[in-house]
């Protein structure tokens, strides 16, 4: 079977995390991804949070698997031509440069139009490119700042909080993803070409709905309740030995309640007015987690784990970064892949989440620098090795 997107290309224009986990999910899916770096420099992760200078970083790693990298001088009005005949045989353009740095290229939608006239463009902006804000500069935090995130997370008597998976980053590339693939999906049906535009600000108010219904139900803020979302006892409980990360995360419906006391010892609280329903433990949440503590500091939350999954309740260890890892369930889904390349050795790798039944996703070690520039231009374009030689010696390559 052929993957979901054998045949499309997409040139990668974007760089740091929300585009490259984007395109890095097409690529995942058999998209032909083009990233298209400057010469001598490249995506900047390569460098942000290296151990060694002279590999790149975990960070460029993370997000720029199975992807081929060409590097091209978008300054040079030779690059420019270049580029945009790579254009002519394409799908998608993808870029996430700050606001109006397309068109300091001369390379805006309209003249991506003018190479390809089926071509289909997505940018995505913290802001977006129009409404008030759209000039302004963003990032993870300040797009969760921008968008409630932050004002919802933490406890309640402590500052607002910062969320630690990239919501604003991943989660726009996300929803770029999806546009992008409904926009392919028009194309197809009509020939026309299509803008996608995506912001960080909106991606994470879209993620944000579920909290927002206090707010529409009250037209109040939303408190901070830390891992007291809708109130009532906490949702994780500490475990033996007592670690930063030794709490395991329990549901605590009617059914699991009662089996709980009864693992607990407190099988006398089965039927108590104080516990039987999620109001009444609500208003006895104190009872409820001291009930609870007491009996998940007696276990290691791996234990805990195991009895509850084996009697059908939700629950779940926090696992800390290494045990995520290092996670069996994980490694036999292949999302935590082993892999090794000359140049950087052996590393783990984190693999695509969507399972599609034809599709089998061999994992492809992310790009040198510029490792694909002679394949791609010499198979794509037809360059000749004098070209390509003399594109190397102007610096456009």
């Amino acid at each position: 079977m052929t993957s979901p997107l054998d045949g499309i290309r997409i040139l990668d224009l974007t760089q740091v995390q929300a585009g490259p986990s984007c395109t890095q999910i097409l690529a995942w899916m058999g998209a032909d991804v083009i990233k298209i770096e400057q010469p001598g420099v490249g995506d900047r992760t390569r460098r942000e949070r290296a151990i060694d200078p002279d590999i790149d970083s975990h960070y460029f790693l993370v997000f720029n698997a199975n992807k081929r990298s060409v590097t091209l001088d978008l300054k040079s009005e030779r690059g420019r031509e270049v580029f945009l005949r790579m254009v002519e045989l394409a799908d998608i353009v993808v870029e996430n440069y700050s606001p109006g740095q397309m068109d300091r290229f001369d390379l805006g939608f309209d003249v991506l139009k003018q190479a390809n006239d089926k071509i289909i463009f997505c940018t995505i902006k913290g802001y977006g490119t129009y409404g008030p804000n759209a000039h302004i500069k963003s990032f993870e935090h300040i797009a969760q700042a921008m968008s409630g995130a932050m004002s919802a997370n933490g406890e309640a008597e402590n500052e607002p909080q910062f969320v630690a998976p990239g919501v604003g980053d991943s989660g726009t590339g996300l929803h770029a993803a999806i546009g992008m693939m409904a926009a392919i999906r028009q194309r197809d049906n009509t020939g026309e070409s299509q803008r996608v535009e995506v912001s960080m600000q909106d991606g994470i108010v879209n993620l944000m709905r579920i909290r927002m219904i206090d707010t529409l139900n009250t037209n109040e803020p939303v408190d901070r309740r830390g891992n007291r979302v809708w109130g009532g006892p906490p949702f994780i409980y500490p475990c033996n030995p007592g670690g930063p990360n030794d709490y395991v995360a329990v549901v605590l419906s009617g059914d699991s309640w009662d089996t709980i006391l009864a693992l607990a010892g407190r099988a006398d609280l089965i039927g108590d007015d104080r516990f039987d329903t999620q109001e009444a433990r609500i208003k006895h949440s104190a009872e409820v987690e001291a009930i609870m503590k007491t009996w998940t500091m007696s276990k290691t939350k791996h234990e805990v784990m195991k009895e509850l999954a084996d009697l059908g309740i939700p629950v779940g260890a926090v696992q800390d970064t290494v045990e995520v890892f290092n996670d069996p369930h994980l490694e036999a889904r292949e999302m935590i892949v082993d892999t090794h390349d000359p140049a950087r050795g052996d590393y783990k790798l984190i693999g695509c989440p969507i399972k599609i039944e034809s599709n089998h996703v061999e994992l492809k070690v992310p790009p040198q620098l510029g490792e694909h520039s002679d394949e791609v231009l010499a198979s794509l374009l037809g360059m000749e090795d004098s070209e390509l030689a003399e594109l190397r010696e102007a610096g456009v390559i």
